[in-house]
């Protein structure tokens, strides 16, 4: 699959960097995921994701987790799990209708990221399920492109503290303060933990 199309060749036109893309298509741009790669992706808490339904309306989202979440199982896959959100699905909806998607992982404090395009599957019954304390299922990526991205305008950041309501195994996750809402609590999936009147609420 090219990675460059025509709008991307017209750009590259106007602002003569054909040659200099190419030459990182040629150089960078790989299907593989290298030791390199798995180190700096199974440090990460966090990563982006884009994906668009069959008519190519996007959607873009934010997953975070423990480092770690995301595992390399090889050269060319990753896993993570997919946590109770907000019950919309658009994400993982449309990869279940256009499974392309692009992740971006970016470590704030060392000013580096990373791009990784590829296929998503998304399995209830995935042997790593057990594994992820609370994962409604786990999704896999097949890799299609895998490349660093230029960090010159990452801002440095610092992290103050993760998310507690990243599930834990032994450990009662709190639940959102919105799910307590008015508006929403009659609305909840059955067997919702916001339904506990003895659970913790957080922000």
């Amino acid at each position: 699959m090219a990675l460059y199309h025509e709008g991307s060749r017209r750009l590259q036109d106007r602002f003569d960097t054909r040659r200099l893309a190419d030459r990182i298509d040629e150089r960078l741009v790989r299907e593989t995921i290298d030791d390199d790669d798995r180190a700096f992706i199974e440090a990460r808490d966090m990563f982006f994701i884009a994906t668009a339904d069959e008519e190519g309306r996007p959607q873009c989202s934010y997953k975070g987790g423990d480092p770690g979440f995301v595992r390399v199982l090889d050269e060319r896959t990753i896993a993570f799990p997919g946590y109770d959100g907000n019950g919309m699905y658009l994400t993982f909806g449309n990869t279940l209708v256009n499974p392309h998607v692009g992740l971006l992982f970016i470590d704030f404090e060392g000013r580096k990221r990373l791009r990784l395009n590829g296929v998503a599957s998304i399995d209830e019954d995935d042997e790593l399920l057990a594994e992820y304390p609370e994962a409604q299922f786990v999704v896999r990526v097949r890799a299609t492109e895998v490349f660093p991205n230029c960090p010159r305008y990452i801002h440095e950041y610092r992290l103050v503290q993760r998310s507690r309501f990243v599930p834990k195994a032994e450990y009662r996750t709190p639940v959102p303060k919105w799910k307590r809402a008015e508006w929403s609590r009659d609305a909840l999936p059955e067997g919702d933990p916001a339904q506990d009147p003895d659970a913790e609420v957080l922000r």
